[in-house]
C-alpha cells in the first residue's frame, strides 16, 4: 500500500450511480412526456369543445365523442369565481348540483332510450360540464348588471335556451336511442340549466 500523493486512483464520478441506479440523462428528460399530457388534460382539445358550444344553432358533436373532466371541472372553478365576485360563496352547492344533475340526466337518457342507449356517465358528466359555459358568461355579465333589473331575467331566459339546445343536440348525437325522445331530453336539459340560472339570479 502505497501512501505517495499521486498514487491513489482517481474515480470517475460522471459515470457513477445514485442509489443503485443509473444517473438520469439530458435524454430520458426528452423523453419524457409534457405534465398535461400525463394528467389527461389536453388545453387545445378543452379549447374545440368549448368553442364548439358558443354557436347554440350548430354545435359540433365530432370533438364531444372523446368525453373528459378537465374542460368541466375549468369551468365549475370560473363559475364559482364569479359567483363568489358577487357575493355568493356557493362552491359545495355548484359542484354538487354538478353531480346531482349529471346522474339526473344520465338516468333519464337510458330510461328513455331502453336497451339501445349506449351514454356513460363520463359522457354525460362531460357534456352537461361544457354546456354550463353559457351559464358562466351569464354569471359574468351578471356582475355589471343591476340586481333588481328585469335584464337579468331576461339574459337568464336566452342562456338557459341556449346551454339548453346545445346539451339536448350533444346527448342526441354522442349517444344512441335519443333521437326519439329529444323533447323529453330537453326538457330534462331545461330544468338543469334553469337551477343553476337561479343561483345567478338570486
Amino acid at each position: 500500500m502505497s501512501f505517495e500523493i499521486g498514487s491513489a486512483p482517481t474515480a470517475s464520478y460522471g459515470s457513477g450511480t445514485i442509489g443503485g441506479g443509473p444517473v438520469p440523462s439530458a435524454a430520458n428528460f426528452e423523453e419524457e412526456q409534457p405534465l398535461l399530457d400525463e394528467l389527461g388534460i389536453h388545453p387545445d382539445q378543452i379549447w374545440r369543445k368549448t368553442k364548439s358550444i358558443l354557436n347554440p344553432f350548430r354545435v359540433n358533436s365530432d370533438v364531444h365523442k372523446d368525453s373528459d373532466l378537465s374542460g368541466p371541472m375549468f369551468l365549475y372553478i370560473l363559475l364559482c369565481i364569479f359567483q363568489l365576485l358577487a357575493g355568493k360563496i356557493q362552491f359545495g352547492v355548484i359542484l354538487g348540483w354538478i353531480v346531482v344533475s349529471s346522474i339526473f340526466l344520465y338516468v333519464v337518457f337510458n330510461m328513455l332510450a331502453g336497451r339501445n342507449g349506449n351514454l356513460d356517465l363520463h359522457t354525460c358528466t362531460s357534456v352537461v360540464g361544457y354546456c354550463l359555459l353559457p351559464v358562466v358568461m351569464l354569471s359574468a355579465i351578471s356582475l355589471f348588471l343591476p340586481q333588481n333589473g328585469g335584464i337579468r331575467f331576461v339574459l337568464s331566459g336566452v342562456f338557459v335556451i341556449w346551454a339548453t339546445r346545445a346539451c339536448t343536440n350533444l346527448m342526441v348525437a354522442v349517444a344512441r336511442g335519443g333521437e326519439e325522445h329529444r323533447g323529453l331530453i330537453a326538457y330534462a336539459c331545461f330544468l338543469i340549466y334553469t337551477l343553476f340560472s337561479l343561483l345567478v339570479i338570486f
